[in-house]
């Protein structure tokens, strides 16, 4: 199907020649005022080459625009936009922008490159767009245009785009080796086994052999069979973990590009799936001013989809989180002891106060994981060589600051809490091997 005309605008380099056409005409009018009218025709000249070069151009035939449905927040996501354009492949590349919901950009614009395919007339170009906040972004516009051979003249055309791209929470750690490489590991086996040598629950009998525990020597079974025998026992199973995420303001806040609730929502997937193929049943629950989210508990890997889905409808909610009405919450619909994993931050020493109030009468009945990122901004600051007054200023406020940071969390330690405090890219992995030492010292039930 044949597209309509498109509107022929001039180049850069048209404009140039243009600008140098005025002192030229200037002179000449000084010079020889009855030769005023060459200016202003050259003027008309280049117009003309330029309306002629932009339809040389070739007309525009078919376009198209591929958006995948779904992406990760943080995760590049591939757009490719095809163009049919009647004129030579070796012309000019065509050049093209997209224009987006912010959520899918810093900018809201991504500027692509066209490319010969090969065939006739068949251009093609791919570019990435990086999402930066979970929810469902929009593309709304999409500019293309393409130059005539002598580069005077441009024909454009601008395309109205109802396309929408879900961003969903990130799983690459999930996918990443060394997570499979673990989960490949014979203590927990790609299907969740049953943790043998470890534990208090009872499994079986075996006999007694070299080299084993001697404390699993079971005294009664063993006067009875007048030999040996040693208790083996499994892992506790079907523990209750909740990761409780903390949606507030503090948790809104970038750190490497990405807001801090998004990861720790990567962290919390990712120790999820490990705590499902360990045989243990996990919930969500978020909150920021009032409790937003609660999840039923997922027993098997089958219903990860469901973690996810839910992890992906955490809100950003720009105000102080209630932890006395959250937490209070919380533990009202929890009805034997669990392992309840707080993801928080806090800014100052009020909300960090009733936040270790709050804590304190959640860790009476409950195993808490407090989970906070390193703030890497304020070390900077504080550790920065001052130069002016202001410099100093910054570096000591960001030093009582991070002061205040380390009282609170030798407070929560001292409370029986376990602190996590570390580097983004590691809190999954630390919050894993807690997990699982947890679990190997039956902590849970």
């Amino acid at each position: 199907m044949r597209l309509p005309a498109f509107p022929i605008v001039p180049t850069a380099r048209l404009l140039v020649l243009l600008g140098l056409l005025a002192p030229a005409a200037v002179v000449l009018a000084a010079t020889a005022p009855s030769a005023w009218v060459v200016a202003p025709a050259a003027a008309l000249a280049l117009l003309l080459v330029m309306l002629v070069d932009g339809w040389l151009a070739g007309p525009l035939h078919d376009l198209q625009i591929i958006v995948p449905s779904d992406a990760e927040v943080g995760q590049p996501a591939e757009v490719r936009i095809l163009a049919e354009i009647d004129r030579d492949s070796d012309a000019s590349d065509p050049e093209a922008a997209l224009g987006f919901d912010a959520r899918l950009g810093d900018r809201g614009v991504a500027y692509f490159t066209l490319s010969g395919t090969g065939a006739p007339s068949a251009f093609s170009g791919t570019g990435t767009l990086t999402p930066r906040r979970r929810g469902t972004g929009e593309l709304h516009d999409m500019w293309l245009r393409w130059r005539g051979p002598l580069g005077l003249g441009v024909r454009q055309v601008h395309r109205k785009l109802e396309d929408r791209l879900r961003v969903w929470p990130d799983l690459s750690p999930t996918r990443s080796p060394t997570l499979q490489a673990f989960l490949r590991d014979a203590q927990f086996g790609l299907i969740a086994r049953r943790i043998r040598g470890e534990g208090t629950q009872f499994e079986a009998l075996s006999e007694y052999e070299p080299g084993m525990d001697r404390r699993r020597i079971d005294w009664k079974a063993s006067a009875r069979h007048t030999s040996l025998y040693a208790r083996e026992n499994e892992a506790e199973r079907d523990n209750q973990i909740v990761f409780a995420f903390d949606c507030g303001q503090s948790m809104c806040e970038p750190v490497d590009g990405l807001p801090r609730i998004d990861r720790a929502v990567t962290a919390a997937l990712t120790a999820s799936y490990v705590a499902l193929k360990g045989g243990d049943r996990v919930a969500f629950f978020g909150f920021a001013d009032m409790p937003s989210l609660v999840t039923p508990f997922v027993t098997d890997t089958h219903a990860f989809l469901r973690l996810q889905t839910a992890a992906a409808e955490l809100d950003y909610v720009p105000r102080e989180p209630n932890f006395t009405l959250a937490l209070a919450t919380l533990t009202a619909k929890l009805q034997r002891r669990s392992l309840i994993v707080l993801f928080s931050d806090f800014t100052d020493p009020t909300s960090a106060e009733l936040m270790v109030e709050s804590v304190a009468r959640l860790v009476r009945h409950h195993l808490v994981i407090f989970v906070t990122m390193v703030d890497t901004e304020l070390d900077s600051l504080a550790a920065r060589d001052p130069a002016t007054l202001a410099d100093i200023s910054t570096a000591v406020s960001a030093a009582s600051l991070a002061h205040q940071r380390a009282i609170v969390l030798q407070r929560l330690r001292q409370m029986g809490v376990d602190v996590i405090e570390a580097p983004h890219q590691n809190i999954g992995y630390r919050l894993i091997d807690r997990y699982l030492e947890a679990k190997r010292l039956e902590a849970v039930g």
